[in-house]
């Protein structure tokens, strides 16, 4: 059993039948009255988030993870088919579920499959990756007042990211995952 003092974000825990991954948490110990831990989770099965509240030592089943190394293959509008690294076998897991994850990926990338209790359920991607620019419009001199400013720029796997005046079509970009933002030039 898992305790509300053990929470962390990531981990997966089974709420009334339900498998539910803890996106944040937070332990509540109020003037008056008993501690509490105010969560917000992201049912697995349909991706909804939610937020729930539990009393401070409550207990839940954890649920058992366990991530593959696999390569991403293609995607063909409703699934994402991947290939296990060490036995060549291919899974499916379903494009809605890992859509926010596929965005940073290319075909033939190495990528770590998240199993909940023997079934795929999610992507692990890095928090940052490097893709090139595919299509940006040229950064012209003058453009801003400060001397700053930015522009969006489609990357090689379709996202849209804005980027500083001075990157250019073909130039290796490093972007935050979680925020879509631009780190810096690769």
């Amino acid at each position: 059993m898992i305790s509300t003092n053990q929470f962390k974000n990531g981990t997966h825990v089974d709420i009334e039948g339900t498998v539910f991954k803890i996106v944040e948490f937070q332990h509540v110990k109020p003037g008056k009255g008993p501690a509490f831990v105010r969560t917000k989770l992201k049912r697995l099965t349909d991706g909804a988030s939610l937020d729930k509240t539990f009393r401070a030592g409550e207990k839940f089943r954890p649920v058992r993870t366990e991530a593959r190394k696999m390569q991403f293959l293609y995607s063909d509008g409703s699934d994402a088919h991947f290939m296990d690294l060490e036995t060549y076998e291919q899974t499916a897991l379903p494009q809605a579920e890992a859509a926010s994850a596929l965005r940073w990926l290319l075909p033939s990338e190495e990528v770590d499959v998240l199993y909940v209790d023997g079934s795929p359920a999610d992507l692990q991607v890095p928090s940052a990756v490097e893709l090139a620019v595919a299509e940006t419009e040229p950064g012209i001199r003058g453009d801003t007042a400060s001397g700053g400013g930015d522009k969006p720029a489609t990357l090689e796997s379709g996202v849209v990211v804005r980027v500083p005046l001075f990157v250019n079509t073909g130039d290796r970009v490093r972007v935050d995952t979680r925020s879509g933002e631009y780190v810096a030039r690769a």
